[in-house]
């Protein structure tokens, strides 16, 4: 009787470190995508030709959507209590300066109101456009 030998090869692929390579990617791009989009509040702000002016000091950020919902630093504020909430961010402040990032949609009386609120608090007020393409 004669025996054979199985000769052939079977072709394997290692597949234990995918999960860690898929883990370290997964992490990567959670923590890129949070770096990524600092303000969540979406808005279309109005179009500027001179919009490269950065201000590299502490600053409030006043945001109005077109529903007109304020949120102060990413944080739903009421209208009522929007003129206190503004007073105790810029109370510790040596230039208290509020940046507003108003959706273009609404009003210029909607964003006067906005502005008198900031000078009873005697803060200098900057308004955010985007680039004009």
């Amino acid at each position: 009787m004669k025996f054979r030998r199985n000769t052939r090869m079977h072709a394997e692929v290692s597949t234990s470190s995918l999960n860690d390579i898929m883990f370290m990617l997964l992490l990567f791009f959670l923590i890129i995508s949070t770096m990524m989009n600092p303000s969540v509040i979406k808005l279309t702000l109005p179009k500027s030709t001179n919009s490269e002016q950065t201000v590299a000091k502490k600053m409030v950020t006043l945001s109005i959507d077109q529903n007109m919902n304020y949120a102060v630093d990413d944080q739903p504020v009421a209208y009522p209590d929007l003129e206190s909430v503004l007073s105790a961010k810029l109370a510790n402040m040596n230039e208290p300066t509020i940046v507003l990032r108003v959706d273009n949609l609404l009003t210029v009386q909607d964003v006067v109101d906005v502005i008198d609120i900031g000078t009873k608090l005697k803060a200098k007020m900057v308004l955010a456009t985007d680039k004009k393409k």
